[in-house]
């Protein structure tokens, strides 16, 4: 079932680009979501078994990105059956700027997802450092024609960014294969395999010095591909030109899959007893994209931009969780969740949103709640949600990242990270309650009704972090305390 998993959505992309139909095309998109989560389920109930030789396994910190793919492709899945309806195939006029524009076809649309969920599955069982890094680099090629799916000027530019800089990023972590390599083939050592497992079990014949060497470009380069700051450029560009869909995805699933490549090497620093040594820039990063996100959040006037900065900021307190070690890296991986389920949540309403004003603009964006009342509250919700707000769990996990900071003795790391949160808590604030409660200038009648699928994805991943904010389930609790274990926290 470890090979299905990546096999049945790519099989399923491939169909897509040969059949006719564009009825049969979304019937085969919801239906190979579907399929897709049915195994990840039976994945947490009987564990998979290792294929190529245990380069493919499913543990338990992959297992729950995983899930978190999964589950947000599916969401997507459901929305795109309404958005392909509302999106005209050919030729449209951009709203904002008068220009004439050409959508793809919509064989791109449906099978560029599934290429995409194949790509991210194999990130995420994958145990080799080498195919990692293959599946990294997959994961940009599958998603770059989304992001340019409108084919207009902006979406061309923000497509060329994410290439280009996810281009270098993907060399740098290349580059840190090789050291890794070379640390894996020390004199005493043999050659070890760059298997998770094998250099785990083997790390103390590793050389130290190559390993940390490889440490630094494997974070640069997927820290690039993950946003944080200052390696972030290419993200506000790419989310706020993608369709909502896709930057749901691209937000909740993609920026995860660099996360864990970060991860996968701190395992290996850990067995080898070098944990400590890169902490103090994961800190720094993790503060870093926090405050670049906070400065470009405040008087933002692109809503999508806004959750774009947004992404950078929460990749950052990610960051600053797996930095600061003990309970932080456990509050980290739960706050990948949170994040992730959130972030999916609001690009989705922000495509109804667009769907409604065909604009971006924070200042033309007004009376959301009379008009479009559903998407109203879905709106404030995720505010709040993504904001850190209790009862939802990113309040739960951003709390143990503070206490973490606490508990080690990091009082103005600690400090500096409330101010943040502070900071650009009060910037969306300002954004969001005027586009909700305040009165647009222009003439619009109320929506009478919103469709179903604009409505129901977005509002099931809502109430799951609405869920995990007030009850964990044992057994996503196991797999965070086991996934942070692994990575020499608590």
């Amino acid at each position: 079932m470890t090979l299905a998993l990546v096999l049945i959505p790519a099989a399923a992309a491939l169909a897509c680009f040969v059949i006719r139909y564009d009825a049969l095309r979304r019937a085969l998109l919801v239906a190979t979501a579907l399929a897709h989560l049915a195994m990840t389920a039976v994945s947490w109930v009987a564990k998979p078994t290792p294929a190529l030789g245990g380069w493919l396994a499913v543990d338990a910190g992959g297992l729950v990105f995983l899930s978190i793919t999964s589950v947000l492709f599916l969401a997507s899945a459901l929305y795109a059956l309404g958005y392909l309806k509302r999106e005209p195939h050919g030729e449209r006029k951009d709203f904002e700027e008068g220009v004439l524009f050409t959508n793809a076809p919509e064989a791109v649309f449906t099978g560029c997802p599934l290429f995409f969920l194949a790509t991210m599955t194999l990130v995420t069982i994958s145990q080799h450092f080498g195919l990692l890094w293959v599946a990294v680099e997959a994961t940009t090629l599958a998603s770059a024609p989304l992001i340019y799916f409108h084919r207009h000027d902006r979406s061309l530019e923000a497509t060329w960014k994410y290439l280009l800089l996810c281009s270098v990023g993907i060399a740098l972590a290349l580059l840190g294969n090789f050291f890794l390599t070379v640390a894996a083939s020390a004199p005493g050592a043999g050659s070890i395999p760059l298997v998770v497992a094998d250099l785990m079990a083997q790390a103390g014949k590793l050389n130290l010095p190559w390993l940390k060497a490889a440490f630094v470009p494997l974070l640069i380069g997927y820290g690039t591909k993950m946003g944080l700051a200052p390696m972030h450029t290419w993200l506000p560009d790419a989310h706020s030109e993608s369709p909502s869909l896709v930057s749901a995805l691209l937000s909740g699933a993609l920026l995860n899959c660099a996360f864990l490549g970060i991860l996968r090497i701190q395992q290996v620093c850990s067995a080898a007893g070098i944990e400590a040594f890169g902490r103090e820039a994961f800190v720094a990063f993790g503060l870093v994209s926090m405050a670049v996100a906070a400065v470009f959040i405040i008087a933002q006037t692109d809503f999508k931009r806004m959750l774009a900065y947004s992404s950078v900021e929460h990749m950052g307190i990610l960051s600053l969780g797996v930095g600061l070690g003990g309970d932080g890296i456990f509050g980290a991986v739960f706050h990948a969740v949170n994040h992730s389920l959130t972030k999916g949540m609001l690009f989705l309403v922000a495509g109804n949103l667009l769907t409604v004003y065909a604009t971006k603009s924070t200042v033309r964006v007004r009376g959301i709640l009379q008009l479009v009342p559903a998407s109203g509250v879905l709106w404030v919700a995720g505010f709040l949600s993504i904001t850190g707000a209790p009862p939802f769990g990113t309040f739960i996990s951003e709390l143990i990242i503070l206490k973490a900071a606490f508990d080690k003795g990091y009082t103005a790391v600690a400090i500096t990270y409330l101010l943040l949160l502070s900071t650009i808590f009060a910037g969306m604030a300002a954004i969001v309650i005027r586009m909700a409660q305040g009165k647009s200038s222009e003439e619009r009648k109320p929506v009478s009704r919103e469709p179903v699928l604009a409505l129901v994805p977005a509002a099931a991943l809502g109430a799951t972090v609405l869920l995990l904010g007030l009850y964990v389930p044992p057994f996503l609790g196991r797999a965070l305390h086991e996934a942070a274990i692994m990575l020499g926290g608590s």
